[in-house]
């Protein structure tokens, strides 16, 4: 099968470009850059601008195409350059079904249920659709999707796949979102969700099952069950983790942001309070399997802390120093609140 994958150069691209030649298909890998592809198959690395140039050869044969180029950043803060980067995705693929490709694949987050009390658990496909109005990276996933199968619904005989990962993370190496969201929850509330790592190999083998099945739907992607919030504490802090009210991690998110100590948008927030893991039936039945569970994935992508390598004693002194350093943070933080208040006023 000859499959088209942009944004073939980046950190899941590259592997999923590797993993579909290792198969035995043609791959076309189109990026702007294409450095560290070369040597891995003979065949050609497409450098092109996605926005701008002419699409039609790089289609020309092709069965499938995954699209996996966009640089709309997760830590955004605001919608600005959202619709340049979902007007890229929708040239794309009017321009990969204008030459008779039968099947795409675009790649979504499963951010896009949103983070709220009254989710289900595990949300399954059917879930609506509802991300946090204050994250970004979540909203302009949505409308991607949503621009996505309104190209799908004027297109008979082409099938497309969106997939919703979890939290993505790799050996040695969290993803940003994984980044951002251990920002955030440095400090808690009185809710303390379950949560859901991929290891990027699963993720991967999930987008080569997706495209050789040519599988028309909404696909979770994420291991068997969850961690729950007592064993992910445990597995990721090494001290105290002070609970507050809502409202003043709230304040301390977008004091902490907005002041440069951490770089989390404040409208991930409500992700490190409410619950949004997923069921992976869909994919399962189309033969995938996790080679990693949530625990795995999470630890491999984590190193141990210079705290784990300290004992008890020392340890438990710099946990009541950093505990301090918190509760000074948030004191900070609702001085700040109130100040802005009376500034209003």
């Amino acid at each position: 099968m000859k499959i088209v994958v942009t944004g073939a150069a980046g950190f899941l691209g590259s592997r999923v470009v590797e993993r579909l030649r290792a198969g035995g298909h043609e791959v076309v890998a189109v990026d702007r850059v294409a450095s560290g592809l070369e040597h891995r198959a003979a065949e050609a690395v497409i450098r092109i601008d996605l926005a701008h140039a002419e699409l039609r050869e790089v289609f020309e044969g092709a069965a499938s195409l995954v699209h996996l180029a966009g640089g709309f950043p997760v830590d955004a803060v605001s919608l600005d350059g959202a619709a340049d980067d979902i007007d890229v995705a929708m040239r794309v693929l009017e321009h990969a079904a204008g030459v008779g490709v039968r099947h795409a694949l675009v790649l979504s987050t499963a951010m896009v249920y949103g983070a709220w009390p009254n989710n289900p658990i595990p949300l399954t496909e059917d879930a609506p659709v509802r991300p946090n109005s204050e994250f970004a990276f979540a909203v302009q996933r949505a409308e991607l999707e949503r621009r996505a199968f309104a190209w799908r619904a004027g297109c008979p005989g082409v099938s497309l796949a969106v997939l919703r990962p979890t939290v993505i993370v790799a050996d040695g190496l969290p993803s940003r979102v994984a980044r951002l969201l251990r920002q955030v929850a440095a400090i808690r509330t009185d809710e303390d969700p379950p949560a859901q790592y991929l290891h990027v190999d699963d993720l991967v083998e999930a987008i080569v099952v997706a495209t050789t099945t040519e599988v028309d739907a909404v696909l979770n992607i994420a291991p068997d069950g969850w961690i729950r919030p007592e064993t992910l504490n445990a597995l990721a802090w090494n001290r105290p983790r002070p609970r507050v009210s809502r409202w003043v991690l709230n304040a301390v998110a977008e004091l902490r942001w907005r002041s440069g100590i951490a770089s989390a948008p404040p409208g991930i927030v409500a992700y490190t309070v409410y619950p949004w893991v997923v069921a992976n039936d869909r994919i399962r039945a189309l033969g995938w399997q996790p080679s990693n569970s949530n625990e795995e994935a999470f630890v491999a992508a984590h190193e141990a802390g210079p705290l784990a390598m300290m004992n008890a004693r020392r340890r438990q002194q710099i946990s009541l120093g950093v505990a301090g350093g918190l509760v000074a943070t948030i004191v900070g933080a609702i001085g700040w609140v109130l100040f802005r208040r009376r500034v209003r006023r």
